[in-house]
């Protein structure tokens, strides 16, 4: 059964293999209500999500930004709801993120060369097309070397945090993203949790600067782990939201569109806040 609502999805915007159209159409088709495109640090996909949602007047397309932070455990994700995408200050900020991805893209392709592994530059930025170019874009140029079998297995050996290959760049603290979020109408909440150590702790500290929810319905937690999320985002008063994180990268393994079971009281609960202030 397809869930109806699917508030994570990631499109050629930032490091998805379809275009937002295509994206919004997979989710009009499966006659989703509600769906938020939330590209990593990218607003580029919303104008071209909006007009194609125009096709399918039953589908509402949520604008959001899935935003990427750092604290000392790890990488710490904030996807914003609602923003007012068009803001100029926001797209100011993500243009210097943006700019710090490719930077970072450039310095793991020399880090892989020095590993034995060489890759093209140029055939990484036309993998990545007009996207930003990301870890995925360079896993694909990997692949097609035969360094590694499949895309997975770039980020399990070389090029997640921790591994030969990975590199960092600039992010935002949580609490800025947060704050950042909010100054532009948008409503916060922490993406996947449970991959981060100490999260509890974290989201209580992000809630006076206005983190108003969680993500609890996502495709990789067992159902005692959604279990206890939904009881901290009960017990702290946050929105349960969720979603695939769908990026179209592996459909053997992917959780497809729709494919997460996520409640309507979710988006029900980011209209409340956002109506809130």
């Amino acid at each position: 059964m397809v869930s109806r609502v699917d508030l994570h999805l990631h499109s050629t915007a930032s490091d998805g293999v379809l275009t937002p159209a295509q994206v919004v159409r997979k989710a009009g088709y499966l006659k989703l209500k509600y769906m938020a495109l939330t590209d990593h640090d990218s607003i580029d996909g919303i104008a071209e999500a909006l007009a194609e949602a125009e096709n399918f007047p039953g589908l509402t397309v949520i604008p959001g930004v899935e935003m990427s932070t750092d604290v000392a455990a790890g990488d710490v994700h904030i996807l914003g709801y609602f923003i007012d995408w068009q803001n100029p200050e926001l797209k100011r900020r993500l243009t210097i993120m943006r700019a710090s991805r490719e930077d970072r893209g450039q310095a793991i392709v020399e880090r892989l060369g020095e590993l034995g592994m060489p890759l093209d530059w140029e055939r990484v930025k036309e993998i990545a097309g007009e996207a930003v170019i990301g870890r995925p874009h360079i896993a694909q140029a990997m692949v097609e070397k035969g360094y590694i079998s499949y895309i997975g297995e770039a980020f399990d050996k070389y090029i997640s945090r921790g591994g030969p290959g990975y590199v960092e760049r600039i992010k935002l603290a949580p609490a800025e993203a947060v704050a950042l979020i909010r100054s532009v109408g948008g409503v916060p909440v922490m993406a996947h949790p449970l991959t981060l150590p100490g999260y509890e702790k974290l989201i209580e500290e992000l809630i006076p600067a206005g983190l108003a929810g969680i993500e609890v319905f996502y495709s990789s937690f067992k159902d005692w782990e959604v279990e206890r999320l939904k009881m901290l985002a009960d017990r702290l008063g946050l929105v349960a939201t969720g979603g695939t994180d769908y990026h179209g990268l592996d459909p053997a393994t992917e959780t497809m569109i729709g494919g997460q079971p996520v409640p309507l009281a979710a988006v029900e609960g980011l209209i409340s806040r956002r109506q809130a202030g």
